[in-house]
């Protein structure tokens, strides 16, 4: 029956009551027929996807874009006197047990009444973590006698002990007590700040320099002891030359740590003294005061001063305070150095093993289980590559380098550890069945006449591959190196094992030969979101840090994925139109 007589149908079928049943099976029969329900039950799928998927960036966006704006200090009057003082961090209803009634006073048993046996309660930021030993309380709604918000109290963002919220009692100005005076103590704090600089400018070059020579120096003697044997004049020479050497080095090394010793001595003597809304004291050195500002009567042009000087300090300084505070410049560096890495190494095997597999292999039995053996290589866990990579990488490779090329440096290893070579090699392992998967799909996409007419214009099969085949098919290719690079940018798990670390301020690259170090462990931004999130001492006090740098990293692979796919997109254009 055709559509156009169905409505003719159906009104028949009225005229006629002891066919209205049957016209009922018949319309759901033309329903299911056209597949309307199935199709209603997938768009829904689809759209409930975007809605998770939008509602879990929007959270990632929101948290981490707000971690860095200044927040209030609410100084917090309880009903027995105690004064508690920070910044609100989030809030909550819960239900208080029992016991926790009982020892209520009667007005607080009936405000919780009130409220249907639940109260609402506020998690105080208190910081001041060396006086009280915690970074956070609980305060609840029956508590409260009154919330003040007064205008002297500061936030100090400290170099140890995380955040300071109280009072500026005094300031030390080169040993002498004086009267807090804002423009004194700023141009006082920014001095101290640079005296600070300093110091890690000479730490970390003049005496890294210093110590990288005297380990050349040690290593050249214990390399001519390998060599010519420990008694031996070459060595006796050897080791003659590398002691006047080390003995100027150690000179050099004195003047600088007089250096060093004597602008501490000035930061010593400029102190200001701290006091918490209890009345307890702190004196710190202005030089370990990182920020501060007197959170309840900061203008909104000088909130945004701060929030975006808080995003300069996270994109380009290290961490500190356990990586919930300081910046994540290490690992962006870590990050996207084993992300090209990796992209570098499995790229050409990835495309190579394809092109083998489609355009020379006879096809057969053998290549058949060659393709679900790759098939199945992409459902293996990672860490099981980390396993691998731990075993193969580190412990035979690395150990069996180090005996042929680095014999003086052991027992000490130099590549038998983990080291971000390991690590962009074993996600290269990781992400190569992706890359051979989506190369194959983009060869076989290209038409078989296109191979056909360039061979018979006398062209070799080498030349038609290089020439019709791969160039048509690099924007298929391409896809499988993003791919490859959305995965291998967010694994965390094997890089535990082959070279990731909590904590690696020094990059792998700096001004000592070879000046590439790929041996040197490194920092991940993946691994700081877990260590961040998980293994710090205080879970709350890392939650910021946590959204703010998945937000980074969400965003480095964006911008990543988003270079591939402009050049994939420019690939297309050229090879579509013969021109860029």
């Amino acid at each position: 029956m055709s559509l156009a007589v169905r409505p003719l149908a159906r009104q028949a079928v009225e005229d006629r009551p002891e066919q209205k049943g049957r016209s009922v099976r018949v319309f759901s029969a033309d329903i299911s027929a056209t597949g309307e329900p199935w199709l209603w039950a997938l768009g829904g799928a689809l759209a409930l996807g975007i809605i998770l998927i939008a509602g879990f960036l929007a959270l990632i966006f929101w948290n981490g874009v707000t971690t860095f704006w200044p927040k209030p200090i609410e100084v917090v009057t309880l009903q027995g006197g105690t004064l508690v003082a920070g910044e609100p961090f989030r809030a909550g209803v819960y239900r208080p047990d029992a016991g926790i009634i009982a020892k209520l006073s009667s007005e607080q048993q009936a405000f919780v009444e009130e409220n249907g046996g639940f109260a609402q309660r506020t998690l105080y930021r208190t910081a001041n973590f060396d006086i009280y030993g915690d970074d956070f309380r609980w305060v609840s709604d029956y508590e409260v006698a009154k919330v003040d918000y007064p205008r002297d109290f500061y936030l100090f963002e400290r170099q140890e002990w995380g955040n300071f919220v109280g009072r500026i009692k005094g300031v030390i100005i080169d040993n002498q007590p004086q009267e807090y005076v804002a423009d004194v103590m700023a141009r006082a704090q920014r001095e101290a700040r640079d005296r600070f600089n300093e110091i890690r400018s000479i730490e970390r070059g003049d005496i890294g320099r210093i110590n990288h020579r005297l380990e050349q120096e040690r290593l050249s003697i214990r390399r001519a002891e390998l060599r010519y044997g420990p008694a031996a004049p070459e060595t006796l020479a050897a080791t003659e030359r590398a002691v006047a050497r080390i003995a100027e080095l150690n000179a050099e090394f004195t003047v600088h740590q007089k250096r060093i010793a004597d602008i501490r001595g000035i930061d010593q003597r400029n102190r200001v003294v701290l006091e918490e809304v209890g009345g307890r004291t702190k004196e710190t050195e202005l030089s370990q005061i990182v920020r501060y500002y007197p959170s309840n009567a900061v203008t909104t042009p000088d909130k945004i001063g701060i929030y975006f000087s808080r995003w300069g300090e996270f994109l380009s300084s290290e961490p500190r305070e356990a990586n919930t505070q300081g910046g994540v410049l290490p690992a962006i560096f870590g990050t996207v150095a084993m992300t090209l890495i990796m992209v570098v190494i499995v790229a050409p095997f990835g495309v190579i093993t394809a092109l083998y597999l489609r355009e020379y292999a006879k096809q057969g039995r053998l290549v058949s289980m060659v393709r679900i053996s790759v098939n199945n290589l992409a459902g293996v866990p990672s860490i099981v590559y980390g396993v691998f990579g731990l075993g193969f990488f580190c412990y035979t490779l690395g150990i069996t380098i180090d005996q042929l090329f680095y014999p003086e440096r052991l027992p000490n290893p130099t590549f038998g550890t983990g080291g971000i070579l390991w690590a962009s090699l074993t996600l290269a392992l990781l992400t190569v069945p992706v890359v051979i998967v989506a190369s194959e799909e983009a060869l076989a996409a290209v038409p078989r006449s296109m191979r056909e007419g360039s061979l018979a214009c006398g062209a070799s099969k080498w030349q038609t591959i290089r020439y019709v085949v791969l160039p048509k098919a690099l924007p298929g290719i391409m896809t499988g190196m993003i791919l490859a690079m959305a995965r291998g940018a967010g694994e965390v798990a094997p890089l535990m094992l082959v070279g990731v670390v909590k904590l690696a301020p020094a990059l792998p690259i700096d001004g000592f030969a070879p000046f590439v170090h790929l041996e040197r462990s490194f920092m991940h931004l993946g691994f700081h979101i877990f260590d961040v999130g998980f293994q710090s001492r205080n879970s709350e006090a890392g939650k910021p840090m946590v959204f703010v740098t998945t937000l980074l990293l969400l965003a480095l692979i964006v911008l990543m994925n988003s270079s591939a796919i402009y050049v994939r997109n420019r690939l297309k254009r050229k090879y579509a139109t013969g021109h860029f």
